[in-house]
This record gives structure tokens, sequence and C-alpha cells, in this order.
């Protein structure tokens, strides 16, 4: 949990504490759980701060995701003086 934590920290410029720990604990379950995503699994893998409710209040909460990407982007992978290009697709299904 520590790695991600370390690369989430970047986004508490953007994010409200609550969600941030939230999302962290969210990212936590999804990338160690196997089969289905879903809240009910999400928080069964979820462990200590967890709980459903939990995971409904994250899915509940307005997340500006633009800005948490750039965020990311910004800290984790943008060098000074080199030219990056960068292409978005928004896809719902």
């Amino acid at each position: 949990m520590t790695d991600i934590m370390m690369v989430f920290a970047c986004l508490n410029q953007g994010l409200h504490p609550t969600a941030l720990r939230q999302l962290t604990v969210v990212a936590q379950a999804m990338l160690s759980m196997t089969g289905r995503v879903t809240m009910l699994g999400l928080s069964r893998w979820a462990g200590k701060g967890g709980s459903y409710r939990t995971i409904q209040r994250f899915f509940n909460t307005t997340v500006n995701w633009g800005l948490l990407q750039w965020l990311l982007i910004r800290t984790h992978l943008w060098e000074a003086g080199e030219i990056m290009v960068a292409a978005g697709d928004e896809v719902v299904s």
C-alpha cells in the first residue's frame, strides 16, 4: 500500500484528504482482487478502512479526473525540455 500512497501523494493538490484516502483503498483493492470488479468485491478485498459504505461514498464523490491525470503525468512522467504528445479518448461502456 505504501507504493500506491507514494504514487498518489501528488494528488493531494486535487483531492480532499478523505477522498484521497478512499481512492487509495479502492485502488489497492482493485489491484489485489481477481475476477469481476464490483463494489462488494472491492469492499471484501479492501481490508481496514474499506467497508462497503466507504466504497459507495467514494463512487458518489465528484472527482475531477482530468486534473488528477494531469497531476500524475506532471509529477511522474513530465521532464523539462522534452516534448510530450498526449491524446485522449473518453469511453463509457
